[in-house]
């Protein structure tokens, strides 16, 4: 299998051989394994001794549940000498039974293992003693692939700073149209075959509710469940309703509530707060639902991939992409008791905002919401990000444009 570099890779570079454990963490399936291969090849090509465990074989589970020392004397075995340099590989440590312990007697006895650790989000829920890991640890949120990267997971040659030909700007957008019908996850990417990108998704759902949150969320009607993920699928984008959603789906609220919670924690969904200063005028309690995914979206709300690009859809595609280029806590929205809405609000660490609207055409683009906003916040800099029609001339910005690693 060819293994593509991933974005991410230049971030967690820098941190390899510290005294900190590495942690990728994110949802199943976005690549965590796919980034440990590629950087035991590159520790592998500057000469590094490096060891890889997979935790979904039992035997190995078995091993290290054992305790430090049984890891350390299976690493003997396989070549390692006390004191030298190494760098260990671990996939899945959530499935250990206590992954928290471990990480921090190698952390703190073995400073010559270099530990670098992928997980499932449970892992973060599982830890009972996460406090006891701070300083001993630096962990990375890994998403499904951004446009850019699919663009090279398909071998497709972009480079942003190249103006592109009318032709090259068609092409693009028909492969953005394919990025949002079947989303960013590697595996779905890689897979030419529509229905085998389908049942590779609901094969995914399956595990996910199987193995990462059936015991945690206490699910006792995997039915119910899945019901409730099939509404929110058709909710991505809109205000959060609890109570209406509690009735919809029959699920008590208290019962709701930690679904959500952990749907949230596993990186399925995120819960976007309102960006107001001003709670007289504009709505500051609810917060709005989006899907991280939205090929994962279209197939939990169609069971199946729409060819018809619908709003909802794009807009989940472009959360995404804004929240891979500036994190998940950037990202809000903007809506007023008269209805007046931005769909994005970027809050830049400086503490400078950045309205952004969406469209799939950019012929649909109504300003009057981003003149308010812009007056009663000074704010200079807008986007429309759009797919059809004639692209606005100085705000209007295609997806790639938009989030791009140079574009602000």
């Amino acid at each position: 299998m060819k293994l593509y570099k991933r974005k991410i890779f230049d971030q967690i570079q820098p941190y390899v051989g510290d005294d900190t454990v590495i942690v990728l963490h994110g949802a199943r399936q976005v690549g965590k394994t796919h980034i440990l291969f590629y950087l035991r090849n590159t520790l592998t090509a500057l000469g590094k001794k490096v060891f890889y465990y997979d935790l979904e074989y039992p035997d190995l589970l078995s091993d290290l549940n054992k305790g430090v020392e049984v890891f350390v004397s299976d690493l003997t075995g396989k070549g390692y000498i006390e004191g030298e340099e190494v760098y260990v590989l671990i996939d899945e440590i959530q499935y250990l039974d206590n992954p928290t312990s471990f990480i921090k007697i190698i952390a703190d006895h073995y400073k010559n293992i270099h530990l670098i650790v992928s997980g499932s989000s449970t892992f973060d829920i599982k830890s009972k003693f996460k406090d006891s890991l701070a300083g001993r640890t630096t962990s990375f949120e890994i998403f499904p692939l951004s446009f850019e990267e699919y663009l090279e997971f398909k071998e497709i040659e972009y480079i942003p700073s190249k103006v592109q030909s009318p032709s090259g700007i068609a092409t693009l957008i028909q492969r953005y149209r394919e990025f949002v019908i079947y989303g960013g996850y590697p595996k779905v990417v890689l897979e030419p075959i529509e229905e085998k990108k389908k049942q590779y998704l609901l094969q995914m759902i399956d595990t996910y509710i199987r193995k990462d949150i059936r015991d945690l969320a206490k699910i006792t009607d995997i039915k119910k469940f899945n019901n409730m993920l099939k509404v929110m699928a058709s909710q991505s984008g809109q205000l959060l309703d609890l109570a209406s959603l509690s009735r919809e789906t029959t699920i008590s609220f208290p019962t709701l509530q930690k679904y959500i919670t952990i749907l949230e924690e596993t990186f399925v969904i995120k819960r976007v707060s309102p960006y107001s200063k001003s709670p007289s005028v504009e709505i500051s309690k609810n917060p709005k639902i989006f899907f991280f995914d939205s090929g994962l979206q279209s197939i939990l709300w169609f069971n199946s991939f729409q060819k018809t690009l619908l709003g909802s859809i794009f807009e989940t595609n472009i959360f995404g992409e804004l929240v891979k280029k500036f994190g998940r806590s950037a990202i809000h929205f903007w809506r007023t008791k008269t209805r007046q809405e931005i769909d994005f609000i970027v809050e830049h660490s400086n503490g400078s905002v950045l309205p952004i609207e969406v469209k799939i055409n950019f012929q649909r683009f109504n300003p009057k919401a981003i003149e308010t906003f812009a007056r009663k916040y000074n704010v200079r800099n807008w986007k429309v990000i759009g797919l059809e029609g004639s692209k606005l001339s100085r705000n209007g910005f295609f997806p790639w444009e938009a989030t791009a690693p140079s574009a602000g």
